[in-house]
């Protein structure tokens, strides 16, 4: 017993994670596979979404203005040098304007502009609730090879009673770290999908009020407005 005692001593590292990660069996391997992808994900949707988002209010106000004093190509001009889902859904509808289409027809190409863009915004997000539902799976499977470990040692005649304490300290130990470790993950990617998808909508809620607004806006100044 003070020989398998000593062993159990040697695979402690005196890292928390590094241990926990070691006494949890494969499926800690499966675990930290998709935790490393949530968290990979999770990186490039902040950077993504920063780079497709801007100041509607300041933005809004600028392109309003050229577009009361009737000047549509400087108009779509400003929207060229700052290139986001908003900025080409109003340039998008400013050049049906400047072709002078039909009222319709603007809102149409808005429209049409908004479904273009929405797969962009919203990238891999749905991943996200994927990854936090795959993740308690894997931490339940875990956790049942786990307890098989266990009670299959403690089943077996051939081992003493001392060595069947340590193989089912063990086996129970392999099944609490999966379920902590699944759950950890679980958590993170789903907070994360339901931040992010927060923020998906409130980039397309902001995408649309700007085009009604412009649609309005163009609508009670066509007399106006100029190429």
């Amino acid at each position: 017993m003070e020989e398998q005692a000593a062993q159990l001593a040697t695979r402690e590292t005196g890292n928390f994670i590094v241990d926990a990660f070691t006494a949890g069996g494969p499926a800690m391997y499966l675990i930290a596979l998709i935790g490393l992808l949530t968290v990979l994900l999770i990186l490039e949707r902040f950077m993504t979404l920063r780079s497709l988002t801007i100041d509607k209010s300041d933005f809004n106000e600028h392109l309003f203005g050229m577009v009361l004093r009737g000047d549509i190509r400087q108009a779509i001009t400003y929207c060229d040098s700052k290139p986001t889902p908003l900025t080409s859904t109003l340039k998008t509808g400013l050049v049906q304007v400047m072709n002078h289409r039909p009222d319709e027809e603007v809102q149409v190409a808005m429209d049409a502009a908004v479904l273009r863009d929405t797969p962009r915004i919203e990238g891999w997000t749905a991943f996200l609730a994927v990854f936090g539902n795959v993740a308690t799976l894997v931490g339940l499977i875990g956790t049942i090879l786990g307890m098989i470990k266990s009670f299959t040692s403690v089943s077996m005649d051939k081992v003493g009673g001392a060595e069947k304490s340590i193989k089912l300290a063990e086996g129970i130990s392999e099944a609490l770290h999966c379920t902590a470790f699944g759950l950890i993950v679980a958590v993170l990617a789903i907070l994360a999908y339901g931040y992010f998808q927060i923020r998906v909508s409130r980039i397309l809620n902001e995408v649309t009020e700007s085009s009604m607004s412009l649609m309005n806006l163009v609508v009670a100044n066509r007399d106006k407005l100029k190429e």
